[in-house]
């Protein structure tokens, strides 16, 4: 029989009791403070919490502050809480942490619930909004899989969260949240995850576009609106409802919205995606050599431009980068077309067995094989075996069964195309278009590459027979000319359609006349104009001879858009600039830059130059500029075709803007079969013209349609033809008594 308990009994067990829960609060203190120690793991120091670790999209921006695209690891750029929309707040609280608001880090009503509804077998997450933030920034490997590592975790959770909690506002710690979490596809963050879902940003974002993105946290695969669109509109409905519950929403808001599509605008992100791609891994290039030859580092560290999250403003127009990319694109796919069929009935690889087995070597097929370590007969092999392929076209990629060595074949024919456009004031580059396709075509022809400049060198040599005396309207024989160079065989130019009798220099100019610059050439020497061309800013080797007066020489189109600046800006050569400045993700500037400028020609020279090629466009090869496309602004310009038509040019100047375009085979081997197709005038010239009439009809671009100022002491060289006549008549002129007329 059970002897009954007694008052002391009772207040024994009591006291066992009380001593069990206490022991257990002390212990369970203790080891909280074991963990904020970092007993059982790493803890962050206050130091870390104020400057969490997050691997930052490094962004780039044009001038006028629009994101041209990103350098990453993660694709994640950050934002202010004022640059997001309340509905994401709203809809990320209703379905994280209801009570966000109120509770300081840990909702311990919430942490109750969860054994309760653990013990009706029914999961419910137990982490706030600021408990899965100290997980986004401080655990490396995410959520623990092990039970117990698992509870230790959650442990260190509530102490970071407190941390957090203590030393941020409840705005700061969402938009940390919504600054570091992961939804999926490469999208990293609110302002990614807006940009490649909806093609927005963030402060934009409607409730139904927030409720997708809130709905993805809760499975970035199972809601993923990509991967399982049907799941991603269930969850975004179940989201909106519960806003509904938390009154963000009302029920006919939700009634309103519950039934429409998801509407998505998705752009895989990748560190292609943007705009001026060539432009951007020029770029970076340039950033890393900035930062390391002025040893600009982050605490002794060097900058890593996929992670520390810096922000480079650009010179680049956002608009104006379009334009030239829309520009290339739509007159490129009728330029390819033109040059496929001039080549109808004939067999362009007959003789090109040399330049086709380049295109295999250089090819990234045949590394790989090599690295395989395929013989040369295997490879060979496999270059003849069809095989599944994926090629460009200006109608899009296209999923083909093709021998690799047809590829090879198919590229060699595929026409390239690069532009730049830079004001000559300041010479701030404003466009930048690399190639045709930086997916397939990584190799920038803005800056890295060079080609043979044709033509577009004459006015070179015309500068310095100006800078020498010579009118515009001096009328000299258009006919042969020989040019002797002691240790070189006689040079004579090849004929350019010549104009029968004697012209005027600046209708020579103006129609491209291979004799009557052979003629300047002879008068002024092949030194002085290499002279003159290198103060203009070309990079490349200029040899000195003959030839260079039409064009032999390779040069870039970014050293030729500086050195056409210079006829733009009154004879002073400024830098071709595409960096304003580099700062650090807090907002330090790391680097401004200074534009390099020196004068390189005389002001009247440079003035009258730009008289001679504003002749070009209303009266000579550029013509079609005016007659064909309708741009009647002032503008000089200058094109350009090399032998067997190889490459086309077309340089532009205005006051404003100083332009060049090129186009040609990657091999100039092959290439238009006649100059009627393959001359500048018709494979460069329209896409400047599809360029600058989408710049002009932009009034926000500010982009002056005003001619060239003369200089303000006059001009003393004689332009005018009428007045040259006049003077003629009066009496012979001196340059005509030393030229022997």
């Amino acid at each position: 029989m059970n002897k009954p308990l007694t008052q002391e009994d009772i207040r024994k067990y009591n006291r066992r009791i009380w001593k069990v829960l206490i022991g257990g609060l002390v212990l369970f203190a203790l080891f909280i403070v074991a963990i904020s120690f970092g007993i059982f793991g790493d803890i962050p120091s206050f130091r870390a919490i104020e400057h969490p670790k997050s691997n930052e999209a490094t962004e780039i921006l044009s001038e006028d502050g629009k994101v041209l695209g990103t350098y990453f690891v993660k694709n994640r750029s950050n934002v202010n809480y004022n640059q997001i929309s309340p509905n994401v707040i709203n809809a990320l609280i209703a379905t994280e942490d209801v009570r966000f608001r109120s509770h300081s880090g840990i909702d311990f009503k919430r942490t109750f619930t969860i054994f309760l509804y653990a013990m009706i077998g029914k999961k419910q997450g137990g982490s706030t909004i600021t408990q899965q933030l100290a997980l986004n920034l401080f655990s490396e490997e995410g959520r623990q899989k092990n039970y117990l590592k698992r509870i230790i975790q959650k442990f260190q959770e509530w102490v970071i969260a407190v941390k957090l909690e203590r030393n941020y506002t409840k705005e700061e710690i969402i938009t940390m949240y919504l600054n570091t979490v992961d939804f999926g596809n490469q999208a990293y963050g609110i302002k990614s995850a807006a940009r490649v879902y909806f093609n927005t940003t963030p402060d934009k974002l409607t409730v139904p576009q927030a409720a997708v993105l809130v709905g993805i946290q809760r499975g970035i695969t199972r809601y993923s609106p990509t991967k399982n669109p049907e799941r991603a509109l269930a969850r975004r409905n179940t989201v909106m409802a519960l806003m509904v519950k938390s009154d963000f929403l009302t029920q006919e808001q939700f009634d309103q919205e519950k039934d429409k599509a998801l509407n998505l605008q998705f752009t895989a992100a990748t560190t292609n995606d943007g705009v001026a791609p060539y432009f951007r891994a020029v770029l970076k290039a340039e950033v890393k050599k900035i930062l390391d030859e002025r040893s600009i580092t982050k605490n002794g560290v060097p900058y890593d431009l996929d992670r520390d999250g810096l922000k480079i403003t650009t010179t680049i127009n956002y608009d104006m980068q379009v334009y030239a990319e829309q520009a290339q694109r739509e007159y490129m796919k009728q330029l390819q077309a033109q040059f496929i069929a001039s080549w109808k009935g004939r067999n362009p690889f007959k003789g090109m067995e040399l330049q086709i087995d380049q295109g295999v070597k250089r090819s990234d097929r045949y590394k790989a094989l090599k690295l395989e370590g395929k013989s040369d007969e295997e490879i060979t092999q496999d270059f003849n075996t069809p095989s599944k392929l994926t090629i460009f076209t200006w109608k899009g990629n296209l999923d083909t069964l093709m021998k690799p060595i047809d590829s090879v074949k198919y590229y060699k024919l595929l026409l390239r195309n690069a532009m730049m456009s830079m004001d000559p004031k300041t010479g701030y580059i404003k466009a930048w278009v690399g190639g045709i396709n930086f997916e397939h075509f990584k190799y920038d022809q803005v800056k890295m590459g060079t080609r043979q400049v044709g033509s577009t060198a004459k006015p070179f040599t015309y500068a310095v027979a100006i800078e020498n005396g010579y009118s515009p309207c001096l009328t000299v024989p258009n006919e042969p000319v020989t040019i002797s160079t002691p240790g070189s065989p006689d040079w004579t130019p090849r004929s350019s359609g010549t104009l029968p009798g004697s012209i005027t220099l600046q209708k020579a100019l103006a129609y491209s006349q291979n004799y009557v610059t052979a003629y300047l050439m002879k008068q002024v020497g092949p030194t002085a104009v290499a002279t003159e061309i290198k103060k203009m800013g070309i990079t490349s080797d200029v040899p000195v001879v003959p030839s260079i007066c039409l064009g032999s020489f390779d040069a870039s189109i970014y050293d030729m858009v500086g050195a056409y600046g210079v006829f733009a800006n009154k004879g002073v050569w400024t830098q071709p600039t595409y960096i304003l400045k580099i700062e650090d993700k807090n907002g330090v500037v790391l680097y401004d830059s200074k534009p390099i400028i020196k004068v390189a020609m005389n002001e009247e020279v440079a003035y009258v130059m730009t008289r001679m090629l504003r002749g070009v466009v209303t009266g000579g090869t550029g013509y079609r500029l005016i007659g064909r496309y309708g741009v009647n602004v002032p503008t000089g310009g200058k094109t350009g075709t090399t032998q067997n038509n190889s490459d086309g040019w077309f340089m532009s100047i205005t006051p404003d803007l100083v332009t060049g375009v090129w186009t040609g085979c990657e091999d100039r081997a092959f290439h238009f079969t006649s100059t009627r197709d393959g001359e500048g005038a018709n494979s460069a010239l329209p896409i400047y013209a599809g360029f600058i009439k989408k710049v002009y009809a932009n009034s926000s671009i500010k982009i002056s349609k005003a001619d060239f100022e003369a200089p303000k002491n006059g001009v003393s060289i004689v332009f005018d033809c009428n007045q040259y006549q006049q003077q003629q008549e009066q009496g012979t002129t001196e340059l005509d008594k030393k030229l022997g007329f």
